[in-house]
């Protein structure tokens, strides 16, 4: 029985890491829910991880990597756009990824609504925070590009707004490993 679940854990493990190569259709990853006690949502980030530069000084360094990236994100059929929007690129670190699951509600993905966010987002301090973030516009296609990557984790995050103008506006996040050349990736 013990080595069943061991195959099967292990079958889990190889599927996923062979999406990390391809390029994957990233699904919703949980995302809207509250912060766990104490911890993030890794369980390894206590809440009270302090903001340090030299965690983010890596996503500085020049790199041959990038991000191809499409917004797909239609909940109960309804289709949104990014349309003209910012897209925000930050870098992973233990500050960033609890800030991710403070705001997100998880560090993985999320698709939360702003209004949420942004209450969540008063009085929280961001020191040098702003210079290792890196913004692009979303096109009218819904596709958006981030060139000149080091190798690392990224969080890619922007505004979805419902095509026909009715319904609220959502914070659709992903986190997106760059390991040399082309990621290509979809927020739905």
């Amino acid at each position: 029985m013990r080595a069943a679940r061991l195959l099967a854990l292990l079958g889990v493990l190889s599927a996923l890491a062979a999406c990390a190569d391809v390029g994957v259709r990233l699904g919703d990853g949980g995302g809207g829910g509250a912060a766990p006690e104490g911890l993030g949502a890794y369980g390894d980030v206590p809440i009270a991880t302090p903001f340090n530069p030299r965690d983010l000084a890596w996503s500085t360094a020049p790199g041959g990597g990038s991000i191809a990236g499409l917004l797909d994100y239609r909940p109960g059929g309804v289709a949104y756009t990014c349309n003209g929007g910012d897209v925000i690129l930050t870098p992973e670190s233990p500050w960033s990824r609890r800030r991710m699951v403070i705001l997100y509600g998880a560090a993985i993905g999320a698709a939360i609504p702003v209004s949420v966010v942004r209450a969540r987002t008063a009085g929280t301090p961001i020191g040098d925070y702003a210079r290792y973030v890196r913004k692009t516009t979303c096109d009218l296609q819904n596709h958006f590009y981030f060139s000149d990557l080091p190798s690392g984790a990224w969080y890619v995050i922007t505004v979805a707004k419902p095509v026909d103008g009715r319904g609220e506006a959502m914070a659709v996040t992903r986190r997106v490993e760059v390991r040399g050349g082309q990621r290509s990736i979809i927020l739905n």
